[in-house]
């Protein structure tokens, strides 16, 4: 075995053929297993397309191990090409959306179409008295051409629905140049180009990856959303109490020099009554704002319950009266709002709990002593 054999010969397909079997396993695990846990039609489309995909290589290293080269052969491996690449890209498309009757009816009448257009490969041998190799040839011209109708129409349709625009498009110039060098290598060079099938062998291998990166980070933003639900409140995108809580008392345990800011929206029953709950809707959502811009360099803000917030400044240059004060002032000049803060300093033996109740007992003084306030724990 030469280097030319690893490069360009027999061997050098079959192990190209085998490794993108195993990236096309690899996919179908993760695709697999995302539909049975969450039962979503994107992985089902996906499933069936990789399982599709697999058959494919599966015949096609058959096929090359066995040296059987048919116009048949070549028939069935362009129809599972066509297919799985459809479905493929449909799954993609409900990775991210929904699809309704109209995007059925658009990918299943592709595949449709492809039948249609296979119609050539019987027709041609009645209407040409070429060598058999030409006949082979010219039989699925028609479906290698329509291939390349498949890619743009993808290129052109599904990018802008997709979170990973980029990426999907790389993809699918990737398979566009192998399409493109699977046909220059087949049509001009009877496949005896030899940098051409290097070309045939390393771009299957790229394609596929890409696909694998794309459902991959797909898991991963699925399992990023799922955690940040679980940490955050679903109306401010805050962190919720608890996560709040938990955060207070590791570095209450720690010991570390922490401020708690606990605020309250002024009035804010009053505003739901004559205003309606969308307008206090927005109203926290504005006032959440605020407090995340203001914390964001200095500690973490936290819906406590209902029209209640919190901060906890984590930095002990910051001075908390001024830093109290500048969220009091935002609120009052950029909602139709105010609100009452009070706020508390960590001290040796305070609990975590302790420490927030100190705050909430410093807003309430602020509450009750004339609201649209800054009050400090005594």
């Amino acid at each position: 075995m030469t280097a030319s054999d690893l490069l360009f010969g027999n061997l050098a397909s079959l192990l190209s053929n085998i490794i993108v079997f195993v990236i096309i396993v690899l996919m179908f695990v993760i695709s697999l297993r995302l539909f049975l846990d969450r039962r979503k039609k994107g992985y089902m489309s996906m499933t069936i397309s990789l399982i599709i995909v697999g058959i494919h290589y599966l015949l096609q290293l058959y096929l090359k191990l066995s040296t059987i080269d048919t116009s048949l052969t070549n028939y069935m491996l362009m129809m599972l090409k066509i297919i799985s690449f459809i479905l493929i890209n449909m799954g993609i498309y409900q990775l991210y959306n929904r699809t309704n009757r109209k995007q059925y009816i658009l990918f299943y009448g592709l595949i449709i179409m492809g039948f249609v257009v296979s119609i050539l490969h019987f027709i041609v041998p009645k209407l040409y008295s070429g060598t058999l190799q030409q006949v082979m040839l010219l039989q699925d011209i028609g479906l290698e051409l329509y291939v390349f109708l498949l890619i743009f129409l993808c290129f052109y349709m599904i990018p802008p629905y997709t979170g990973q625009q980029i990426k999907y498009q790389m993809a699918l110039t990737v398979f566009f140049f192998m399409q493109g060098v699977h046909l220059v290598n087949a049509y001009m060079y009877s496949n005896a180009q030899p940098w051409l099938s290097l070309a045939g062998n390393i771009l299957p291998v790229i394609y596929y990856f890409l696909l694998f990166m794309l459902l991959f980070e797909r898991v991963v933003e699925l399992m990023q959303a799922i955690y940040n639900s679980s940490i955050t409140d679903g109306l401010t995108r805050l962190f919720n109490r608890k996560f709040f809580y938990n955060r207070v008392t590791q570095h209450v345990q720690r010991h570390l020099p922490v401020y708690i800011l606990f605020s309250d929206i002024d009035n804010f029953k009053k505003l739901n009554d004559t205003k309606g709950h969308q307008m206090g809707d927005d109203v926290l959502k504005q006032v959440a704002q605020i407090m995340k811009e203001e914390a964001e360099d200095c500690g973490i803000a936290g819906r406590y319950g209902g029209e209640e917030m919190v901060v906890m400044v984590t930095d002990p240059s910051v001075k908390m009266d001024a830093f109290a004060e500048r969220i009091r002032s935002r609120i009052e000049k950029e909602t139709i709002v105010t609100a009452s803060i009070g706020y508390s300093k960590y001290k040796n033996g305070v609990s975590a709990e302790e420490l927030i109740k100190q705050a909430d007992q410093a807003m309430y003084k602020a509450k009750t002593s004339g609201k649209n306030k800054v009050v400090k724990f005594a």
